[in-house]
């Protein structure tokens, strides 16, 4: 006999708060694990195909786990170290391109050298605190062992993580099937293969729409000439996922940039707007709908906030999970949907007819 509904709202919602407490208070400590996991999660289904085209498990991971390594180096022995010496000379340049912001704005708006206007108070304001700010930044990230301890756990961890996480995946699964409660099993799974389709779907079309788009914005913002384009390209490549956010602060970055670099060569910022213009109408009717396509399930404005919600309550960690967490939401809302326009309570005690529904 099954427990009454209000018995299992009981467990289903203490489950719920376990689970936000644990992600809550473990914090940092569980970002190695989140991200393992991610990353198994992710290579899973290349490894079932291997193991279908005659590789044992064993042989299937240690290949993957061998060609993940080499990419890696080959990222860190060519597109890094450029990477790296541009974003240097970008923090480097930021107190120069601060100055000349200041002087243009003094001389095409000259209400600005008044000491007392609130403009300039307030441009001075952002000034000093980009100074403090970065300072202690800075300083942070050179000077804190713990950091740095950190950091060599966090780059071990992941993937010995993976590597096992990847090895047992199919076991664990299974384990977690046998541990299902026997009457609701069916519809726990069918929910979990929708979350699967929704999650997969979305999470790992948007990391090949993000790396498309990295790579396009970095080529093209290079190929016109702006410096720092690389890491321009970088950085909105990589903030794409989160809804408007990635188009909005790459097209500021990179056309500010670009006005302080070409002002007077018009033609030059031209084309850099119109190379983000172009990559907005990529993402929006090529790219996207080819590689995650519509029927994930996941609104731009959902998204958005769970990873608004999650990040500010969780930190770091929590827009990690932010991304199955809303998938997961949105499919149990879905089936909370259908089950309610299929109860009583929605039809009533008579039956429907088309100008009832109407």
């Amino acid at each position: 006999m099954a427990l009454p509904i209000s018995d299992q709202a009981k467990w289903w919602g203490l489950s719920t708060l376990v689970f936000l407490l644990v992600l809550w208070l473990l914090g940092d400590v569980i970002l190695p694990f989140i991200v393992g996991g991610a990353i198994a999660y992710f290579l899973d289904p290349i490894a079932d195909r291997l193991e279908r085209a005659g590789l044992s498990r064993v042989a299937a991971t240690a290949l993957i786990s061998v060609a993940m390594l080499l990419v890696v180096v080959l990222l860190v022995l060519s597109v890094i170290p450029t990477l790296v010496s541009q974003l240097t000379a970008l923090i480097d340049a930021a107190p120069t391109i601060f100055r000349q912001l200041h002087s243009f704005l003094l001389d095409h708006f000259p209400q600005l050298s008044d000491e007392t206007s609130t403009a300039r108070q307030t441009l001075l304001s952002i000034g000093d605190t980009i100074k403090e700010r970065g300072g202690e930044v800075a300083n942070t990230l050179l000077t804190s062992a713990y950091g740095v301890i950190n950091a060599m756990i966090f780059m071990v961890v992941v993937p010995v993580v993976s590597f096992y996480l990847l090895l047992d995946w199919d076991p664990m699964v299974a384990k977690i099937d046998s541990w299902l409660p026997r009457d609701h099993a069916p519809t726990l799974r069918r929910l979990a293969r929708e979350i699967d389709e929704v999650l997969a779907g979305f999470v790992r079309g948007q990391i090949s729409v993000c790396l498309v788009l990295g790579t396009f914005y970095a080529v093209a913002l290079a190929a016109v000439g702006l410096q720092f384009g690389l890491v321009v390209g970088a950085i909105a490549g990589a903030i794409t996922f989160i809804p408007y956010v990635g188009a909005l602060i790459g097209g500021a970055l990179a056309i500010g940039l670009a006005l302080f670099q070409f002002w007077g060569d018009w033609l030059s910022i031209g084309l850099v707007a119109g190379i983000f213009a172009l990559g907005q109408f990529l993402e929006g009717n090529v790219i996207t709908p080819r590689l995650v396509g519509g029927s994930v399930g996941l609104h731009p404005l959902w998204l958005l906030f769970a990873l608004s919600a999650f990040g500010s309550i969780f930190g770091f960690v929590g827009m990690l999970v932010a991304v199955p967490v809303a998938a997961a939401i949105g499919v149990l809302a879905r089936f909370g949907i259908r089950q309610y326009t299929n109860s009583r309570l929605y039809r009533g005690t008579h039956l429907l007819t088309p100008e009832d529904e109407t």
